[in-house]
């Protein structure tokens, strides 16, 4: 009598798709592994993938079958591919891992397959669909309007320079994500607009055009060897741009005293423009000493420094000093 010839275990093909990519656009190895299955099982009947695998000739079975089940259909060599939910399926790997580890069952081999990658900034698309429905649900975010976001804006671009400052990579990381908020915030906003509406696309071409158009030295032919060279291109590419009529144009006036300054003094000094400093002569109080700062904040400038980083860093050292004689104070007392 002839021994029983043994049962090829067969193969499970899990096959995953990044949500963030459209559905459809599968890796070449994904369509091939499909096509060749000998079943195909996807537990979810709305799974986005589905109506792209039916048009590609893929028999898909809408089914949940257990870890039994599932090592079950693969007897006899046979090929099973399931197509993953995107939250995945942890019960059902959970119950293979458990099969696998008992050590009692001729297990098929098991493969992931990453169907679709997330490309860098896919994450970026999670922002924009939890923006959206936190403007449409939120009593408090459906209620906001740009000028009302404004000093929100402010407030996080101060916090991500402090925290630059700190050197907190933690804190860096989260402080980029407030700023980033801003951005995508408004973006929504402006999509409710009756007039002229715009979204978070339509402020990421612009940007992307910009710095294409401003890198001709990256992305077209001219040259650049040193920063010096690239400054000059930007500045010139900008000035085109803008067609403005002073070097002042595009200075934001509401930006804190020395910053708006020292802006004042670059553009001048890239000009080549021979401008002679107001001194305020006669005045007292603030408005003399005002003038006092802007001198300073001009030779800052010329000498290559940040004033009003210069200013932060100085305050620091007083908020240090005043906390270590509080500390003092505390002790004495």
């Amino acid at each position: 009598m002839n021994a029983e010839a043994p049962v090829e275990p067969g193969r499970i093909v899990l096959i995953t798709a990044s949500h963030r990519v459209a559905p459809g656009l599968l890796s070449w190895p994904a369509w091939q592994t499909l096509h060749a299955a000998d079943r195909v099982l996807c537990a979810d009947g709305g799974h986005p993938q589905l109506p792209y695998l039916r048009e590609a000739g893929v028999g898909v079975e809408i089914a949940a079958p257990s870890a039994q089940e599932l090592v079950d259909a693969c007897a006899g060599g046979r090929t099973v591919v399931v197509v993953a939910a995107g939250e995945g399926d942890q019960a059902l790997t959970d119950g293979l891992s458990r099969m696998a580890g008992s050590g009692r069952v001729q297990m098929p081999d098991l493969e992931l397959l990453p169907g679709s990658y997330d490309l860098p900034g896919a994450r970026l698309l999670d922002l924009v669909q939890v923006m959206d429905r936190i403007r449409r649900e939120c009593p408090w975010s459906s209620q906001q309007t740009h000028k009302g976001l404004a000093k929100y804006g402010i407030e996080e671009a101060y916090e991500l320079v402090e925290a630059i400052e700190d050197g907190d990579r933690d804190e860096l990381r989260e402080e980029l994500g407030d700023v980033l908020l801003q951005v995508v915030f408004h973006a929504r906003i402006a999509q409710e607009d009756a007039d002229e509406p715009f979204s978070i696309d339509d402020v990421a071409g612009t940007i992307v055009d910009k710095l294409i158009h401003r890198h001709p030295h990256v992305f077209g032919d001219a040259d650049a060897e040193s920063p010096e060279d690239v400054k000059a291109h930007w500045l010139r590419t900008k000035a085109v741009e803008k067609q403005r009529e002073s070097v002042t144009d595009g200075v934001p006036l509401g930006q804190p005293g020395l910053a708006l300054s020292a802006k004042l003094a670059s553009r001048v000094r890239t000009a080549g423009l021979d401008v002679e400093l107001p001194t305020g002569d006669g005045d007292r109080g603030d408005r003399g000493i005002g003038y006092e700062l802007l001198a300073m904040a001009v030779r800052a400038e010329a000498d290559g420094h940040d004033p009003e980083a210069a200013l932060r860093a100085a305050a620091r050292a007083y908020r240090d000093a005043i906390r270590a004689a509080e500390d003092r104070a505390n002790v004495e007392g």
